[in-house]
């Protein structure tokens, strides 16, 4: 047995009241006279034991009631944990799912508001010494203070549906983060316990922490979400067809039928349909449509499903490019395919600059270089080439078979690209083409069981290469490479094995040349995610910036404002947020009054799955943890105050009430008189 106040017991010396009372009786008698003792000296010679009896009793009883008082005020309790203390104070975590799926409504309201009301009933039961710690999916720095139970409910109050999503791992080591020291540790989760927040692997938590679950049972309820959307668009283009591919999804077994579904891009109507969505499966579509003006476009695809609202709408951004900057490096005069190829669209601005005069500074205001025929390529050039590419660009190279190889060699190697072997005179034809590449996406409406391959004549061998960035688009017989793609940084290097002369080869005649050229430059543009997801994604991307040390970048929506953390990469600017972010819209990234880029913030569609995890798995998950589950109606935080230790206090003064009763009947009943 313990003592919550040990000091208490000092008082136990009150003992030697009753007892000092015993030993020396100071009652004082009255003198009585009488003609005759005789017969009164007989009875006091009959009852003198039975008064000895009657003394000792009431001694004890007074001695026993004295003890247990002295016991209830120091709060003793047997305990069927021996690391568990009440003597040092509890701290006691509460989380509180404030994710969507608790605004779901049951007969006691809403799962947030009942779990808001089982917060405040599971913290009265502590003592006014613990301290308390509140946790939401919001992880707000202001809830990892201690705090009591009148602060403790005044931000319980304050507690609302928020769109970060969490899962119970992430929500214990967040309980976690905090010593308890040598206090005692009690955790409470209250929530409907989705299967995405449970998640499907094991969970650990600290030994020493009294875990218990709050399940919130809400009604099950049918939903259909907009799940994601892609493009089918290689790129952007002024005036040009647009096709994005939206993705359904039902997360119930009823089925959906008639399901309209809406685009709109800057606030007009851009297509329109409907779908049939069969219960648990999701389905695809197709939206197409044209005639956008240069410049970023701010996107909604939505549904109309109730009762559940928030993923109905999946709002995106994406930029119409007013054209694509391309810059062709010739050491042959009198090769003109490349301008050729790339002058007759006005989308592409073409510069050409001779090997003999290349300005490296200009590099960075193009996305692609298209380098041929060189005859004597620098490292210098290499250099700038490199940095080119790792920042982003992308780089073409047809070579001269007539240079001289060492040099040629050199430069392929100051772009981690593999030296020449040989120079082969065989004519071969290209054996196998990678028609599943990116570069091929809608050129064949369907895959050819066989296609004209192009022919060469003279072609440079490469050293073997094992590098894993290394893609080869068109390969020769016997492994050979005739046209590679190799990753470099955050851009890419195309190596052609022939030129385009046509001694060469076919290559620069060939109906293939068209198409690959054209969907390498088109691909060369790089392009920001078309959406992100509040709590997920906290990092954003945008071209390289460069910034004076008294300018900064703001993200706005209305009346929001987030200032960005920025990370420089190569060939991109990362916009750190943290979790400043948490309502869905469009936000603008402004560098003074100019907006740089724009950006769509949306709910996870994690919440969207109305399936949750049963008491028996919950368990399972925990492994040999001890924890309690209960429903939303349990007292648990008495069972699990029972589950540690019993207070005796209660006993301690009822026994004290009934040895001081027992006094009383004692000197009132116990060896009566009658004279």
């Amino acid at each position: 047995m313990n003592f919550l106040y040990s000091g208490f017991l000092f008082f136990l010396l009150a003992i030697a009241i009753p007892i000092l009372i015993h030993l020396f009786n100071f009652r004082r008698f009255k003198k009585v006279y009488f003609s005759n003792v005789q017969f009164l000296k007989a009875a006091q010679e009959q009852n003198s034991s039975r008064e000895s009896l009657k003394n000792l009793l009431i001694l004890f009883s007074r001695i026993l009631a004295l003890i247990f008082l002295v016991l209830a005020f120091a709060r003793p309790y047997l305990s069927s944990d021996t690391a568990y203390r009440p003597e040092t104070g509890s701290l006691v975590n509460i989380y509180i799912d404030n994710s969507y799926s608790m605004g779901s409504v049951n007969k006691e309201g809403s799962l947030l508001d009942e779990a808001k009301r089982k917060a405040k009933d599971i913290a009265k039961q502590f003592s006014p010494n613990d301290r308390f710690q509140l946790t939401t999916n919001d992880f707000e720095g202001r809830h990892q203070h201690l705090v009591g139970y009148a602060e403790l409910a005044g931000l319980i109050d304050e507690v609302k549906i928020s769109a970060a999503q969490r899962s119970l791992q992430q929500v214990i080591n967040r309980q976690h983060t905090t010593d308890a020291g040598k206090r005692n540790l009690f955790s409470y989760i209250l929530s409907d316990f989705q299967r995405n927040f449970v998640g499907i692997k094991a969970i650990s938590t600290a030994a020493d922490d009294q875990l218990s679950l709050v399940r919130l049972q809400a009604n099950t309820l049918p939903n259909i979400a907009v799940d994601s959307i892609w493009s089918l668009s290689p790129v952007h283009r002024p005036g040009e067809q647009e096709k994005f591919v939206v993705k359904l999804r039902n997360y119930t077994n009823e089925a959906g039928t008639g399901i309209p579904v809406k685009l709109l891009v800057n606030n007009q109507q851009r297509a329109l349909a409907r779908l049939n969505v069969p219960a648990g499966q999701s389905v695809t579509d197709t939206l197409t449509f044209s005639g956008l003006s240069a410049g970023w476009q701010k996107a909604a695809v939505s549904i109309k499903d109730y009762p559940l609202t928030f993923d109905d709408e999946l709002k995106f951004t994406f930029k119409v490019s007013s054209g694509l900057n391309v810059l062709h490096i010739s050491g042959d005069p009198a090769e003109r395919h490349i301008s050729a190829l790339f002058s007759g669209d006005g989308y592409f601005r073409m510069t050409v600059m001779p090997e003999s005069n290349v300005v490296y500074a200009a590099f960075s205001g193009y996305q692609l270089i298209v380098l041929s025929g060189l005859k004597t390529p620098s490292s210098g050039l290499a250099l700038q080439l490199k940095n080119f590419v790792q920042n982003g660009g992308s780089a073409v190279i047809f070579p001269d078979l007539d240079v001289n190889t060492t040099e040629f060699s050199s430069f392929l190697q100051g772009l981690s690209l593999p030296p020449v072997v040989s120079l082969s005179r065989d004519t071969l034809s290209v054996k196998t083409i990678d028609l599943k590449s990116n570069l091929f996406t809608d050129v064949f409406e369907e895959i050819p069981a066989k296609v004209d391959l192009p022919l060469v004549n003279r072609h440079f061998v490469y050293a073997a290469n094992t590098r894993s960035s290394r893609e080869n688009i068109m390969e020769l017989p016997s492994g050979q490479s005739f046209f590679s793609r190799y990753r470099l940084g955050a851009g890419q290097i195309y190596l052609s094995a022939s030129s385009l002369k046509a001694e060469d080869g076919n290559l620069s005649q060939h109906p293939v040349f068209v198409p690959l050229l054209y969907k390498i430059a088109l691909t060369s543009i790089q392009e920001q995610p078309l959406y992100y997801t509040i709590g997920k994604n906290n990092l954003l991307t945008t071209t390289q910036l460069s910034l004076s040390p008294n300018q900064s970048l703001r993200l706005t929506s209305g009346e929001d404002e987030v200032i960005p953390e920025l990370r420089q990469t190569p060939g991109k600017t990362l916009l750190y947020i943290a979790d400043q972010i948490r309502a869905s819209g469009f936000y603008e990234l402004l560098k003074a009054d100019s907006v740089l880029s724009s950006y769509a913030f949306n709910e996870s569609r994690a919440e969207s799955d109305m399936n949750f995890t049963g008491d028996k798995d919950l368990k399972q998950f925990f492994g040999k943890k001890s924890l309690t589950v209960a429903g939303a109606a349990t007292d648990l935080s008495a069972a699990v105050m029972e589950n540690n230790y019993t207070e005796l206090w209660k006993l301690c003064l009822v026994l004290c009430a009934v040895f001081l009763a027992a006094e009383a009947l004692l000197i009132r009943f116990f060896n009566k008189k009658t004279i």
